[in-house]
């Protein structure tokens, strides 16, 4: 039990840290970032969005979800992370944020992966996926590039 809780603080010291390094990086990129951590429905605490972003050369809403792995490995890369269950989590976040706000003008999904640890000493490698398929096609506002 003692193990298992000291894994999980390490989990989530790692995932923090990633999501540092995600915002630092949108920011670098000339996004703004709206929020991190953000959680739109108070009575569901399961649904919630690493970073909402501002891509200002676009003019277009970004949610983004940080996904931090120690290595690269060929199971984990890819977005292959990403479970079914935690798509409809995020997409249910996702429309209960821009309900919250009546956001009526263009969003999308971005995953943002980290490969490494705060521990390694070493530069963390980073992958942007811009565009990422989460929502429905014929939604309304989802800023789509073909």
């Amino acid at each position: 039990m003692l193990r298992q809780r000291e894994e999980r603080n390490i989990g989530v010291r790692n995932g923090a840290w990633g999501e540092t390094l995600a915002a630092n990086f949108l920011a670098a990129a000339g996004y703004e970032v709206l929020e991190r951590n953000a959680r739109p429905c108070a009575h569901d605490r399961r649904l919630e969005i690493d970073i909402v972003a501002f891509d200002q050369t676009s003019s277009t809403l970004v949610f983004v979800e940080v996904k931090q792995h120690a290595r690269r490995s060929e199971r984990q890369c890819g977005l292959r992370s990403i479970t079914r269950r935690k798509k409809t989590l995020l997409r249910r976040a996702c429309w209960a944020w821009l309900r919250a706000r009546d956001w009526r003008k263009s969003y999308r999904f971005d995953v943002i992966e980290i490969y490494g640890s705060p521990e390694s000493g070493q530069k963390a490698q980073i992958d942007h996926f811009e565009r990422v398929r989460l929502f429905v096609a014929g939604e309304r506002f989802v800023d789509w590039k073909n």
